[in-house]
Parts: structure tokens; C-alpha cells; sequence
């Protein structure tokens, strides 16, 4: 059994995500993520939740540790099944953004330490290719577009983009609670 990349039984509807996508794009511009020791080229993101009080969009796209007070940001309040697809989940959420990795881009191997043990991150692939290729521990994950994985990030890993088009996915921070460790503990990825 895989423990650090679990499928979760959600397949959602990727004509309506790539709407929502559509809407947030044209609200506001992604924004360079802001670890640039851990890329080349271009990674970037729009943040659909933040801290309160953190109103501008480039501090939108930054968290403070420790603090889990998050809301929607308005390009969220723009996303109708952004909001339905957040809402499936019995849990309270944290930073949710979109996160495009450019073609020809890459994400370094690295460790997000502060995940995995109050708080998980889940990934929805938007749009994708099978040249991009997302390492967890040195083993590949294949997601498509629509399905929902949780990833055990505080594990080393990377993304390669060699395809010609840009990858977007949907990335969701949320409180990991009895609800979630269930939903995770029984779907569980066979090898």
C-alpha cells in the first residue's frame, strides 16, 4: 500500500472547473510563487483563499504559519463550482489557490514540512499532459484532470513540465480531521 499518494474517491467535472478557471483568470493576474529557490522558469498561482486582512493579491498568495483564518478571496466569491468542489469537503479549509507550472518549467525536489500532520494537501488536476511528470519520493503519480489526490508532501518532491503547454492545478490546504483520515485510510492506493 502507497501511504504517500491516495486517490480519493471524487471525479469532478473538468468543463465546469476550466470555466471557473476561465473566470478567475480573467479577474486577476497569476502571480509569481514567491519561493524561487524551488523553480525554474515559471510557477505561479491565484490565491482563492488568504488570511484575513491580507487584501492584496500578492500577499493573498503568502501565508503567515500558524495562522488557519482563511477566506475567500474574490476570485473565489467569482468560482460557483470552485466553491461547490471546496464545499465536498467535511473539513475546514485553508489556502486553496490555482497553481499553473509553465511549460518547460520545473519544480525542484523539496520538502513542505508544515504539512501532514494537522493539515494535508490535496491536488485537482485542471489541465495536464503525460509529459508532465509530479515525483513523491522518487516515484511518479499519473493524475488526470478532474480527479482529487491527496500527497504526502512533507515527503521530497518534484515536477517536471516537458510538455508544450501549461499545467494548472487546483491545490487545496484543509485541516486534517476524523472526517478526512477516514476518507484517506480507506482509499488507500494498492501497489
Amino acid at each position: 500500500m502507497h501511504t504517500d499518494r491516495i486517490k480519493l474517491p471524487f471525479q469532478f467535472d473538468v468543463e465546469r472547473l476550466l470555466a471557473d478557471l476561465k473566470t478567475a483568470e480573467a479577474k486577476v493576474d497569476w502571480i509569481s510563487h514567491f519561493v524561487k529557490d524551488n523553480y525554474e522558469g515559471d510557477w505561479s498561482v491565484i490565491p482563492l483563499t488568504a488570511q484575513k486582512g491580507r487584501d492584496h493579491p500578492i500577499l493573498m498568495a503568502s501565508a503567515i504559519p500558524g495562522d488557519k483564518d482563511f477566506i475567500p478571496t474574490p476570485f473565489l466569491e467569482a468560482c460557483p463550482y470552485f466553491q461547490e468542489v471546496i464545499g465536498r469537503f467535511k473539513t475546514k479549509y485553508c489556502s486553496i489557490r490555482l497553481m499553473k507550472l509553465a511549460a518547460g518549467s520545473e519544480i525542484k525536489e523539496h520538502k513542505d514540512f508544515d504539512l501532514d500532520l494537522d493539515e494535508v494537501r490535496l491536488h485537482i488536476p485542471l489541465i495536464t499532459h503525460a509529459d508532465v511528470a509530479f515525483y513523491v519520493n522518487n516515484d511518479r503519480v499519473n493524475m488526470e484532470p478532474g480527479e482529487c489526490w491527496y500527497l504526502r508532501l512533507s515527503d521530497p518532491h518534484r515536477v517536471v513540465n516537458n510538455s508544450q503547454i501549461d499545467r494548472v492545478h487546483l491545490v487545496m490546504d484543509f485541516e486534517l480531521n476524523d472526517w478526512l483520515r477516514e476518507l484517506m485510510t480507506i482509499n488507500r492506493v494498492s501497489e
